[in-house]
């Protein structure tokens, strides 16, 4: 009996032992949560979960750890990062859909990313984001995917109205061509207005130099006070006014389907994107262009951002995930499943295209290839003036395409909103 009692202390002794090593093991073991937007199901929007086995597959790299990596979809993900920044903190990696706050970089609760992308010769990789998104000479955020903007058009239309798309290479030529599309009287109408409305504002002040640079800087009075933007602002709501108050909306995608499905909408402002929501009856009807003047839009937008107050393991972690999703091999994934511009200056987009025999990836490559070989590359202003600003922006033109409005009176009221949104 004395000996089966000991017996069993010896037994509950090792097990203790076993079971206190597994929580020792336990404890070391850490991981490194990611969040991100893509959130939405695959019948709802494919690219997401294209994006979301993307980061899978860079999960099951660490599977086995001792640092293992988590993607964690969070369509509330930037008011997450803001609360935690408002108490010190910040989450392990976060893909931001919205600034970052400078009292997080001033607290220095995230990495500067220049170092690492310096002494890994991913300045390429990274694209845009080296000089979009570099604050007070360092780099905190880095978006994979870049947004560009461009014009599409229905080649049909323009034939029917007895102009080439060469003649939008001008802003008059433009409105005279947004005029004959109007006289054809047959329900075809010019371009869909007002939220694009911003995006030909931008085009239309980058026009010249001192345009370009109030353009890439952030709202002031002075840019509220000078004549690009006054000028500007009044060619586009005049164009505006023409087009039709029918025809605008405070978001292009609500009327998208009238350009991409119906084919009666002569032009479309919108991203490189688009071509994923060309219809297969308006392949070879629907193409994309730049802008009058050979201006693009091309912007980094905000994206990955790393905590730097994570331990030394997982900011390797961190960083090698930040390589991986730039590096070519997910940037041509980023191309051909998302249907997304890569921020890899160094992606073949043709070659890519020339590898398919889906026409809408072939029609997303020729509008990258056309706005990244623009003579003039601008910034969105959401992302330069902010969406506050943009969304007064819209408001004024579409109050500007009722044929009863005064432009002028208009502008007036809009520079008081914009100096009151500033001060």
């Amino acid at each position: 009996m004395k000996k089966i009692l000991l017996g069993t202390i010896a037994l509950l002794l090792v097990g203790s032992m076993v079971f206190a090593g597994g929580k020792k093991d336990a404890a070391k073991e850490e991981v490194v949560e990611f969040y991100h937007g893509f959130f939405h199901s695959e019948s709802e929007w494919p690219p997401a979960k294209a994006m979301r086995d993307i980061y899978d597959e860079f999960a099951a790299r660490y599977a086995d750890g001792p640092v293992k990596f988590k993607a964690i979809p969070l369509e509330t993900r930037d008011d997450m990062a803001s609360a935690q920044i408002a108490g010190g903190n910040f989450p392990d990696i976060v893909d931001l859909g919205r600034p970052l706050s400078p009292s997080a970089i001033s607290q220095g609760l995230v990495m500067d990313l220049k170092p690492y992308i310096d002494s890994n010769n991913l300045k390429a990789a990274v694209g845009i984001n080296y000089v979009q998104n570099s604050v007070n000479g360092g780099v905190y955020s880095v978006h994979d995917q870049v947004e560009n903007r461009g014009i599409w058009y229905n080649e049909a239309i323009l034939r029917k109205a007895g102009v080439s798309i060469n003649d939008l290479g001008t802003w008059d030529g433009f409105a005279k061509a947004m005029e004959a599309v109007r006289n054809l009287n047959d329900g075809s109408y010019g371009y869909i207005a007002g939220q694009g409305s911003v995006m030909m504002l931008a085009a239309h002040m980058a026009q010249t130099e001192s345009g370009r640079k109030l353009v890439a800087s952030e709202l002031t009075t002075d840019v509220i006070n000078s004549k690009e933007f006054e000028n500007s602002f009044k060619a586009i709501a005049a164009m505006d006014k023409a087009n039709g108050s029918a025809h605008t909306t405070v978001d292009t995608g609500n009327l998208m389907a009238d350009f991409n499905t119906a084919g009666k909408v002569a032009v479309l402002n919108n991203g490189a994107w688009n071509a994923s929501s060309v219809s297969k009856d308006m392949i070879g009807t629907l193409k994309p262009a730049i802008y009058p003047g050979n201006v693009s839009i091309s912007s980094a937008g905000y994206g990955i951002t790393i905590s730097n107050k994570m331990s030394e393991a997982k900011k390797k972690v961190a960083l090698d995930f930040l390589a991986y999703m730039v590096s070519p091999e997910v940037q041509e994934k980023i191309f051909t499943l998302v249907q997304a511009t890569p921020c890899n200056s160094n992606v073949d987009l043709n070659k890519l295209a020339a590898q398919t025999t889906d026409p809408n990836t072939a029609l997303l490559a020729d509008a990258c290839s056309q706005i990244n070989n623009a003579q003039i590359v601008v910034k969105s202003l959401y992302y330069s003036w902010g969406n506050d600003v943009v969304n007064s922006l819209i408001n004024a033109f579409m109050e500007c395409a009722v044929s009863a409005t005064d432009i002028n009176q208009r502008f007036n009221q809009l520079k008081q909103e914009l100096t009151a949104l500033i001060s």
